[in-house]
């Protein structure tokens, strides 16, 4: 079991930790960000860069897995005169979260995310996902993220109720045996069929000062499966089974083949976004996770969320080639 220093020392004394197995797996950041509650990530970055923590004597990176019986240094931290005071949520969201609730046991919690909400705070985000449901829930002991979707992509989301629960999902989404479907929009008629998408990646190349994933041979294995569901004159909607889970993974595959997602202001087409925009109404990214499998101790879970009346009324349009009003481009259903 864990071995800490009394929550009265923390600020004045150095703690020495050696993880319990129900905390293997997790990334050494965000376990500090829960040992050190209060804490910015600012704070929890420049002790690990400082050299301040050390994992079984020696410096260590902010990602690295913790194992089962590591020697945890964390350094006296005087977290009253570091934090600012707590911001308050804006309003509305906590009720949207507390009404998008997909599935719940005590393991898990898995949300239909809203498409303009990130999973978390950060780069002038006071409030994510996390954030949130512990506002909600303050007397839930653990809550973790399992898994990320983009800011945009809205759909299910999986969060870990306790630590063995986080360690066997993330056990699984590295081995690949986690299953995750999207529905995308994508620009113009695919003709394709079954399509695989073997292309790796790189992300944060830098390409007119914005910071962006592009294929290249240098980068990291990914694979992308796309599949027709309904084609459209203008459009075509896919499923796309991602086996591997890179950043903007489906965006920038989708865009490798020529056919960009519908509403993507970073790898897109710009004058079909503006159409899809002004004759069909469509007022953000078009990426829905719309489906998650996975198996967890024995048992399999699964859960899929429907699409927003939003996008739903997109298809309709694109459907019956009923243009329809003309909305306001780049805002998300939120």
């Amino acid at each position: 079991m864990l071995q800490m220093m009394p929550p009265a020392a923390e600020s004045t004394m150095v703690r020495h930790l050696e993880i319990a197995p129900e905390y293997a797996g997790q990334r050494l950041d965000n376990f500090l960000l829960r040992e050190l509650k209060g804490a910015p990530k600012s704070l929890i970055y420049r002790i690990l860069r400082k050299g301040e923590v050390r994992l079984n004597g020696g410096r260590v990176q902010p990602d690295r897995r913790l194992s089962a019986g590591d020697k945890l240094r964390i350094p006296p931290v005087r977290l009253g005169e570091r934090i600012q005071p707590p911001l308050r949520p804006p309003p509305g969201w906590a009720e949207r979260l507390r009404d998008a609730v997909l599935h719940e046991d005590r393991e898990l919690l898995v949300l239909d995310k809203p498409a303009g909400l990130a999973v978390h705070k950060g780069s002038g985000i006071d409030f994510g996902v996390i954030e949130l449901l512990r506002a909600l829930r303050p007397d839930e002991p653990f809550l973790e993220l399992a898994h990320r979707l983009d800011r945009e992509t809205s759909g299910c989301l999986v969060l870990a109720r306790t630590p063995e629960a986080l360690r066997r999902i993330q056990e699984a989404l590295r081995a690949g045996l986690v299953e995750k479907r999207y529905l995308a929009l994508v620009c113009g008629y695919w003709n394709h069929g079954k399509r695989e998408v073997n292309a790796p990646l790189r992300r944060n190349v830098l390409r007119g000062g914005e910071r962006m994933v592009e294929v290249t041979a240098e980068g990291k294995t990914a694979l992308t499966r796309f599949q027709p569901v309904s084609l459209f004159k203008a459009a075509s909607l896919l499923s796309a089974d991602i086996l591997t889970g890179r950043t903007h993974q489906i965006r920038v595959h989708a865009a490798h083949v020529g056919h960009p997602l519908a509403g993507d202001e970073k790898y897109g087409d710009s004058a079909f976004n503006l159409a899809m925009a002004e004759r069909w109404g469509l007022r953000r990214l078009f990426l829905h996770a719309h489906s998650v499998t996975l198996a967890l101790g024995g048992r399999e879970v699964a859960v899929s969320a429907p699409l927003s009346p939003e996008l739903k009324m997109v298809l309709d349009r694109l459907a019956t080639g009923t243009a329809g009003p003309a909305g306001p481009a780049g805002q998300g259903d939120n």
